[in-house]
């Protein structure tokens, strides 16, 4: 798959593609709906498919001081897109230039002149342009004027509600994983580099691969069961803190998962941890002894769980 950015011109090969427009974060239900009659589109009228997204997200330009709450990296997007069947994915920079464009300059400028569409496809509740001027209807307008299709998806819904990133994040601060991973069709997963700590994990027996949480959303803070996906293509089972580890001072905010039966080094390489049954709140306990009698009784639960999922 080629990464391209929304500001370039595409390259010929990739001209008159049928384009699926949104942030698609969470990359749920809902954004797997649209992306999939992008490409089912695109093949039957023997076009690429692209996939355009926006980054930073909208939001985090306007309100720069919201706290985390993305649910994937690019990386992360581009891998589901490719999965999906999409053959480029568009990165448009959301920046002061982007968040300028009334409505009919970004179709122009971004979609007509740079990505040369044949058709797009959005959610429902799409917008588009400076103040979300644009919108499904004026999309079609632009699309009837311009000659390129235009295609909506409808929400999708589970249990009568619309699955949606927000639907999702509700879940995960809720300690929630397996609800996520429903709407999600699959685990929620924090990916990044692990970093050498304090080492203190090693010292009671269970010596921890730390991660940062970077820009991803702050699920409940506890432990939890998780499933680790190594650079090579390993699968390990584990039991993980997320949080900020109070019964060790200086508190400090990490993802620390524990693998079971596994003692290599992955200092330096970036993992992916999925995070699969919610176990307990953190707590704060007054021996070394305790924590480490706690954490014997989370890993024997966390194995259990793990080999039944």
């Amino acid at each position: 798959m080629q990464r391209l950015e929304g500001g370039a011109i595409i390259p010929a090969a990739l001209a008159g593609g049928i384009v699926a427009l949104g942030n698609f974060d969470g990359f749920h239900l809902g954004h797997q709906a649209v992306i999939g009659a992008a490409v089912a589109r695109a093949r039957a009228e023997g076009r690429p498919a692209l996939v355009a997204t926006f980054d930073p997200h909208p939001v985090r330009y306007f309100q720069p001081d919201t706290r985390p709450f993305r649910l994937t990296t690019l990386d992360q997007r581009e891998e589901l897109f490719v999965a999906a069947g999409a053959d480029a994915m568009v990165v448009f920079s959301f920046d002061a230039v982007l968040a300028s464009l009334t409505a009919a300059e970004f179709v122009q400028q971004r979609l007509v002149d740079g990505l040369a569409i044949g058709g797009v496809v959005t959610g429902e509740d799409f917008t588009f342009g400076k103040s979300k001027a644009g919108n499904v209807r004026v999309m079609a307008e632009f699309g009837a004027a311009l000659r390129f299709s235009v295609e909506t998806v409808g929400a999708v819904a589970l249990d009568g509600v619309p699955v949606s990133s927000s639907r999702i994040r509700d879940a995960l601060i809720a300690g929630d994983p397996r609800e996520a991973a429903r709407l999600l069709t699959r685990p929620f997963a924090i990916r990044g580099v692990v970093q050498h700590g304090d080492k203190l994990g090693r010292t009671i027996g269970y010596p921890t691969a730390n991660v940062d949480m970077g820009k991803y959303l702050r699920p409940a803070y506890g432990i939890y069961a998780v499933r680790g996906r190594l650079p090579d293509g390993g699968v390990l089972h584990g039991a993980a803190n997320l949080g900020i580890r109070p019964t060790f001072d200086p508190p400090k905010e990490l993802l620390e998962p524990y693998f079971f039966d596994f003692a290599e080094d992955l200092y330096g390489q970036e993992i992916e941890v999925e995070l699969i049954e919610y176990l307990r709140p953190e707590a704060k306990f007054d021996s070394l002894d305790a924590l480490t009698a706690q954490m014997d009784a989370d890993c024997a639960r966390a194995r259990l769980l793990l080999a039944a999922a």
